[in-house]
């Protein structure tokens, strides 16, 4: 269970304040607990989950060490190449739900890769590749930038620095 205060990351939501714990009355007299979460980079949105929520990844960020040794470990990682767009998008989704730094990292090298071959022959990233690019480095950006205490755009341009 999370506490109040504490940063957590909330499926494609990102980086949120845990702002309080509450417990809601139903009609049939059950109650459930609530998280309120308050998005950091959304400052006026207020999100209320079920603390027993199993739908929607909700996890701890990542520790300052964390994210060092997977940025230093960033291309040992593996890069997916999936030819069929819509499997290939179908599985990147499904990686994004989980919210996993690892997944969002594979991610990011498997189409940065793939953007830097269609580039050498004059094509581009499909347009459903690259909204699943901006939302990966959206979410790394927010967790990274919070932890290490810089602007997120420093974190997409370190990424995209030691990506090979």
């Amino acid at each position: 269970m999370f506490k109040i205060n504490e940063h957590i990351m909330y499926g494609n939501v990102g980086v949120c304040q845990v702002v309080d714990i509450t417990n809601e009355k139903f009609a049939n007299n059950m109650q459930k607990e609530y998280y309120v979460l308050n998005p950091i980079f959304a400052k006026n949105t207020i999100i209320k989950i079920p603390v027993d929520n199993e739908r929607i990844a909700m996890r701890k960020i990542l520790s300052k060490e964390e994210i060092t040794l997977l940025i230093s470990d960033i291309n040992n990682g593996e890069v997916l190449f999936i030819e069929d767009d819509k499997k290939r998008n179908e599985q990147f989704k499904s990686m994004l739900k989980t919210g996993k730094c690892e997944e969002l990292l594979t991610i990011i090298r498997s189409l940065y890769s793939d953007r830097k071959n269609k580039q050498a022959i004059g094509k581009k990233l499909s347009k459903g590749d690259d909204e699943i690019i901006q939302i990966a480095e959206k979410l790394l950006s927010e967790e990274f930038s919070i932890i290490l205490d810089i602007s997120q755009q420093e974190v997409t341009d370190y990424i995209k620095e030691q990506i090979v």
